[in-house]
């Protein structure tokens, strides 16, 4: 074994303090001076007054442990594959993983159970935070726009995940991304500077996945779902200030197509046409949500205001059809239109509706009589139309986003234990969920709907 790697193991077994009332029969000082431990205990790891990287200490984690980081910068790649850790810094703003432009992930996550909490990830090439059962994900191939899972094989799931207070700043792909795992919480998170988004979910099927009480701003694309069908919650977000605020979309470059049945509920969603953002392919500007060949999703009591193409629009992707989205109770104000569909192609949506809406425009016109909900059946094809979008500004390099303002702390960061994971996460009752204000969640936000 290597010197480095002996000093590590003799000062974790010194001076690493077991949680009391954990399991084992005695106070395992026998086992610990051989360097085991006793089984059902649970240890917390420091770096570096215990190991000298996020990653050493990860690597001596067991089941249960918590890695707690201090005060620092650090320019490592942290792959968590251990089940049930908690990695958490003492301080969400200091605590700070670069990845200085050279790296593609700041954190990997390939294992269930797993807790990240009270830091920031940045400058990475690729993603802040991947949460992933692919085995190819993990491993970062090919680790682009062009997908993950394209093969024949079968969708491997992460199972279980919690992302609490997580700053994910100027990365090259996206902030915090979700892929091919399923029964996680991404919550009271930052997301901005994401050349392709700030907060992805793909690739799940059914999700069962809340998004909630995060904030999303100065991304191409504020919060973004493809292939995420059943059981996924966006809720309680603030999406201000993106080039767009949320998508949810099918898209054949990744696998469990058609995308269907999330909720996105009691969001804000406003602003989403800023120029000092990274310019994404698509050339997206102006729009607050987009579905994209989506189904059978319902957006409820979202605030959705000052967008300047549309508030939200619907239409379909290559071959897939958009059918049986229902926009209700929401709030629209001051967007170029409010609710806008459109099919340049021959795919067609159908079952679509709306109700009980405040909204001023709608294109075509008249939706809010013809295309009511709830439609009867054998209802005729969705209609469409078109209308001018102002042009798209040229954007930024992501790496040239405003840092974001001090977060949000972790309660407790440094005197609570590891964090318990469930396997499944309490999804929340759409009925419960309220039209939020214009100031949601704006202390921890720079950008201000105008």
């Amino acid at each position: 074994m290597p010197r480095l790697a002996l000093r590590v193991v003799a000062a974790v077994v010194s001076t690493l303090t077991l949680v009391a009332g954990c399991g084992g029969d005695g106070d395992g000082g026998d086992e610990a001076s051989e360097g085991r431990r006793p089984a059902g205990s649970r240890v917390t790891i420091r770096v570096p007054a215990d190991a000298p990287t996020i990653s050493a200490a990860v690597s001596l984690a067991h089941p249960g442990d918590l890695v707690l980081v201090a005060r620092g910068v650090y320019h490592e790649s942290v792959k968590v594959d251990t089940p049930r850790i908690t990695l958490r810094g003492v301080s969400r703003d200091q605590v700070v993983i670069d990845g200085r432009l050279r790296q593609p992930n700041g954190i990997v996550v390939s294992a269930p159970g797993v807790a990240v909490q009270n830091l920031t990830v940045r400058h990475n090439t690729q993603n802040g935070l991947l949460i992933t059962g692919s085995a190819k994900a993990a491993a970062g191939l090919p680790g682009t726009s062009g997908g993950y899972d394209t093969g024949d094989e079968p969708v491997t799931f992460l199972k279980s995940f919690l992302v609490s207070h997580v700053t994910a700043t100027r990365n090259g792909l996206y902030g915090i991304y979700a892929f091919s795992a399923q029964n996680g919480v991404i919550e009271h998170s930052y997301a901005s500077g994401g050349a392709d988004s700030g907060i992805y979910v793909g690739q799940c099927k059914p999700c069962k996945i809340v998004v909630r009480n995060n904030v999303a701003e100065l991304n191409a694309v504020g919060f973004e779902g493809t292939n995420a069908s059943e059981d996924l919650y966006v809720v309680g977000n603030r999406l201000v200030g993106n080039r767009v605020g949320l998508t949810t979309n099918s898209d054949h470059q990744e696998k469990l197509l058609p995308q269907r049945g999330s909720v996105i509920a009691g969001n804000l969603i406003a602003a989403n046409q800023q120029s000092a953002t990274p310019e994404q392919a698509d050339g997206g500007w102006g729009m607050g949500i987009g579905v994209d060949g989506g189904s059978d999703n319902r957006f409820v009591r979202n605030r959705i205001s000052g967008n300047r193409t549309a508030g939200l629009v619907i239409t379909a992707t290559a071959d897939l059809p958009p059918t049986g989205n229902q926009i209700v109770e929401n709030t629209f104000a001051d967007n170029g239109v409010d609710v806008g569909w459109t099919f340049p192609t021959a795919t067609r949506g159908r079952g679509n509706c709306l109700r009980d809406n405040e909204l001023r425009s709608t294109v075509p016109a008249r939706l809010t009589r013809t295309a009511a909900c709830p439609l009867p059946a054998g209802s005729p094809p969705s209609p469409a139309g078109t209308w001018a979008a102002p042009p798209a500004p040229g954007g930024i390099p992501f790496s040239e986003v405003a840092e974001p303002t001090p977060q949000p702390q972790f309660p407790a960061a440094t005197t609570t234990g590891a964090t318990t994971v469930p396997p499944v996460p309490a999804l929340p009752k759409t009925e419960d969920i309220p039209l939020p204000a214009d100031s949601l969640l704006a202390a921890n936000a720079r950008v201000q709907p105008s």
